[in-house]
């Protein structure tokens, strides 16, 4: 009899291949007796802090997926509360590719960072870590309103089009917190970490549809407030999982200013408290501006504006014709029609670099198209086999052979009588309009299978390195006393002798606040 998988296997199990590349196992036993000291600390300073101050799920939620105060969860108790909620959890280092992290919550999915924040950080960590992606996002998965938001607003950040800098600004925050969680990191490191992130926030040539899906997420899902401006409660990750931010952000240093569309607009620093923040009205009101953001999109309004999107985003996204077909592959150029042929389409014909893939409904199984692909607006049609010639209303005319159901060859045109520079061999498609043009492929799994690197590990060797070090900074007679503390809190029997023993050990570490503070503790217990 094959033994019953756990929640946790029975998650990961259910995703596709190419996010499957990115879980890795929690090995809850390799936590050290500090990293539980450091969740106690939080989560029970965060209860007693939230306990008036968060929206009214989270105490409810904590309970509801799997969420205790006295140590760190294992991801088989989240998976089993969860659930019945709809949603699931996966371990992940660190910060993961951004389509990655939004396809996964589009999902259901929470991606969970398995590693802890380290003691000298426990106020606020730049870095994703369990107690941000558990204590933070979880929770309020129980209000079903919210949850629904978070995917749906995940499969809007899936479908935004990012730039090629955005992935430049993505590998630098990466390394910050990588840096900034390594107790060995040294200062000329930080800085230098620092300065790649201003770099490459610098070398931005433009606000991409991706970095504003990202504002957007970071000022409701993140840091948002929801209720009066006079008495918000919080409800972002990044409040309730900051023992500094939950205090700082109901002072009148923090503006408040009620949620709209600019928040997609305002830019945000993930290395310091926030100046200001938006405050929602109720979760209905983060559908009314997530929707008035889908709509600027290239993923629902298509034609030129889709077109310019993935031109100057420089990277792999899809257009969807009018016949339903998807086309995956870089945007390379746009030539402009004689006129409107429709509202919202003034373009004669789009080129679209190699490698291409075909796919339909994000089905895309067929070996990609190695040269390039080109698409002509208009009505017109071409033949199975044989010899072509195409004058369409936008100006445009081409002649060529039809080697395929897609292939041509000798292919040539000119518009209104200049000619035109195109690629003797390429695919060819017609369509009257453009529904869609949407981020990265349509078929990630299918893309991912012929361009994706399957030696690609799921951590990096600087998060390894940073993770090792950590451990390795907690000397075994410290790690002792923490095992010791623990032990005597949940005996429930404080005794005298015992606990000045402890305390005499712990003088040897004066250094240790965090110790000092558990002990504090016991002796309030006697």
């Amino acid at each position: 009899m094959l033994p019953v998988p756990s929640p946790t296997r029975r998650a990961i199990e259910k995703l596709p291949a190419h996010l499957r590349r990115f879980v890795v196992d929690q090995d809850h036993g390799a936590y050290t007796p500090r990293d539980h000291a450091v969740w106690r600390h939080i989560l029970h300073r965060l209860a007693d802090r939230l306990k008036d101050t968060a929206h009214a799920s989270y105490l409810s939620g904590l309970a509801a997926t799997g969420i205790g105060l006295e140590r760190i969860p294992s991801l088989d108790e989240m998976n089993g509360k969860l659930e019945a909620l709809g949603w699931s959890a996966v371990g992940v280092r660190g910060f993961i590719p951004p389509a990655v992290f939004t396809e996964l919550q589009s999902l259901g999915v929470l991606a969970i960072a398995a590693d802890i924040r380290s003691h000298e950080h426990i106020e606020y960590t730049p870095a994703p870590d369990i107690v941000h992606e558990s204590a933070g996002h979880a929770p309020i998965l129980a209000d079903r309103r919210y949850a629904s938001y978070l995917k749906r607003c995940g499969e809007v950040g899936f479908r935004a089009i990012a730039s090629v800098e955005d992935q430049a600004v993505y590998e630098a925050i990466r390394n910050l917190s990588v840096v900034k969680e390594d107790p060995a990191a040294t200062e000329q490191e930080v800085r230098l970490a620092q300065e790649r992130l201003h770099a490459a926030g610098a070398s931005r040539r433009y606000v991409s549809e991706s970095t504003k899906a990202s504002r957007l997420y970071w000022w409701t899902a993140e840091y948002g407030l929801v209720g009066s401006l006079d008495d918000p409660k919080l409800y972002g990750a990044g409040l309730l999982s900051s023992l500094g931010e939950a205090a700082h952000c109901l002072t009148p240093a923090v503006k408040k200013v009620p949620l709209g569309l600019v928040c997609a607009d305002t830019e945000y620093d993930i290395t310091r408290m926030q100046p200001h923040l938006f405050v929602a009205r109720d979760f209905d009101h983060l559908f009314e501006v997530l929707e008035a953001f889908e709509a600027t999109l290239g993923w629902r309004r298509g034609g030129d504006h889709g077109l310019e999107e993935a031109l100057r985003a420089r990277t792999v996204n899809h257009l969807v014709l009018d016949d339903g077909l998807e086309l995956t592959g870089k945007v390379v150029a746009r030539i402009p029609a004689r006129g409107e042929l429709m509202p919202g389409l003034s373009t004669a014909l789009a080129r679209i670099e190699g490698p291409v893939q075909l796919s339909r409904h994000g089905q895309g199984g067929q070996r990609p198209w190695p040269g390039e692909a080109l698409v002509a607006f208009g009505s017109g049609r071409l033949p199975h086999r044989g010899a072509f010639s195409l004058d369409l209303p936008s100006g445009l005319f081409l002649t060529g052979f039809r080697v395929g159901e897609h292939e041509v060859i000798n292919l040539r045109g000119h518009q209104d009588g200049r000619p035109l520079d195109l690629p003797s061999w390429a695919l060819l498609f017609l369509s009257g309009s453009l529904p869609s043009v949407a981020g990265g492929p349509a078929d990630p799994g299918a893309w991912d299978a012929w361009f994706g690197d399957p030696s690609a590990l799921a951590e990096g060797e600087a998060e390894a390195q940073a993770r090792d070090r950590k451990a390795q900074a907690l000397p075994a007679d410290l790690a002792e006393l923490y095992v010791e503390a623990r032990s005597l809190r949940e005996s429930g029997r404080v005794e005298t002798p015992r606990l000045r023993e402890l305390a005499s050990r712990a003088a040897n570490h004066p250094q240790e606040w965090l110790l000092q503070a558990e002990l504090a503790e016991l002796e309030a217990m006697r």
